[in-house]
């Protein structure tokens, strides 16, 4: 139990300085205006998760899902600020914006997931 706890607060700073690098990243490479750094965050850790949730059940590795799983891309997602980007947008009048974030996010974060998992799969087939 107590090794799982400090593998997942490992893996949790991890994941959390790895998003606050890319929150840094992002608006200068695309500009403010959008929260484009949450939506990458939230894709890349969705694809991350399918590619995981496949190989440490081919390689039998589930021991290092408290450490990646729940630490790593737990921390580096962000579904309490992609809420809080969606909120802003829609109570800022930017309505078309919010409404095209949401649905954007969700639907490329499925897609993602999706596709880690069909290259992970493809990779041990």
């Amino acid at each position: 139990m107590i090794q799982n706890l400090l593998s997942v607060a490992l893996g949790g700073a991890l994941g959390a300085s790895a998003r606050y690098l890319v929150n840094v990243a992002m608006p200068r490479l695309v500009g403010h205006g959008f929260p484009a750094a949450t939506m990458v965050v939230n894709v890349a850790g969705s694809f991350l998760m399918g590619v995981l949730v496949v190989v440490l059940a081919e390689k039998s590795g589930n021991r290092y899902a408290p450490l990646l799983m729940t630490g790593v891309l737990g921390g580096f997602t962000t579904f309490s600020a992609f809420s809080l980007d969606a909120a802003k947008l829609y109570e800022g009048g930017q309505f078309g914006l919010a409404a095209a974030y949401v649905i954007g996010t969700v639907v490329l974060a499925l897609a993602a997931l999706f596709a880690g998992m069909a290259l992970a799969r493809g990779y041990f087939a």
